[in-house]
């Protein structure tokens, strides 16, 4: 690995730690169409080199439930002795299959907690988050089953994915939550109410999918609006895209996906990209 450029950095919510404005999506690592292991790893080396620090994953970013922590152990191999990134993980999901079906039940909150650390070759994980409510099981018994890993210090800090804020505040009534994991792009705002709320409280939101998907992201510049910013700029869409998501909130944290170098280091540069008032108003008209 090369010197590490320097980027622009935001507080993962009241975690107390900083680190880059933009983080890597880890999935597309371990899905289907995944690289090989040695391209994997340069491609998580190239995103430390671009000032990374964020590498969100979960226990169930893999082919299926035989393939089991391919995500953790992989960014395990990646960032043995880096001691300033930080890996975000999550439980809450299995792949019986490779379909992605919840389960919050806290018998296997527990056993994924510990099956992450040793995946993870961790004695505690910095940011464990609960990957989504499961509707078979009470919300507060999954929130409550990571409330007493944090107690037995196997997790530092943790967070919620795919949640309202009705959710957010039942979990807040149980534990202190540093960062929420919604679904937020420029064509899917339905998390917006989720997070004004994160603003007021001072929680990190972490927008997956941020550039729409891995199907859509080399799309984007399909969009005249879009195009036409990147041209002004003489950046990609997607930078254009990343972009607008800091520029919309300062508790916003952006995890887009990448599987080559290339990618997250065009990813990276968004955070050093400043869009004028009028390009924002004109992105935010695009939802209207």
């Amino acid at each position: 690995m090369g010197a590490a450029n320097q980027m622009p950095t935001r507080r993962l919510g009241t975690s107390g730690l900083q680190v880059g404005a933009i983080g890597m999506g880890c999935m597309p690592l371990s899905i289907q169409g995944r690289p090989e292991e040695s391209e994997a790893i340069r491609t998580i080396h190239t995103a430390l080199e671009q000032g990374v620090t964020l590498f969100d994953t979960a226990d169930s970013y893999c082919l299926d439930d035989r393939d089991i922590g391919h995500n953790e152990k992989l960014l395990a191999k990646a960032l043995d002795g880096v001691s300033h990134a930080i890996i975000a993980t999550k439980g809450g999901t299995v792949r019986p299959e490779g379909r992605w079906v919840r389960n919050g039940h806290p018998e296997h909150l527990k056993a994924a907690c510990e099956a992450s650390l040793k995946a993870l070759d961790r004695e505690e994980i910095m940011l464990y988050q609960l990957h989504a409510p499961d509707p078979d099981v009470p919300y507060a018994e999954s929130v409550g089953a990571l409330a007493r890993l944090q107690e037995q210090g196997k997790i530092v800090h943790i967070g919620l994915s795919n949640v309202s804020v009705r959710q957010l505040e039942e979990a807040l009534s149980i534990v202190t939550v540093v960062s929420v994991q919604n679904r937020m792009h420029l064509f899917d705002r339905s998390s917006m109410d989720v997070l004004r709320r994160c603003e007021e409280l001072g929680i990190a939101f972490l927008p997956y999918s941020p550039l729409a998907g891995m199907g859509q992201a080399g799309k984007l510049g399909d969009h005249e609006r879009i195009r036409q910013i990147a041209d002004r700029h003489q950046v990609s869409p997607q930078r254009v895209a990343l972009a607008w998501l800091l520029q919309l909130s300062p508790v916003m944290l952006p995890i887009p996906g990448a599987s080559r170098g290339s990618t997250i280091t065009d990813s990276a540069a968004a955070a050093s990209l400043t869009l004028t008032a009028d390009e924002m108003a004109e992105l935010n008209a695009m939802n209207a």
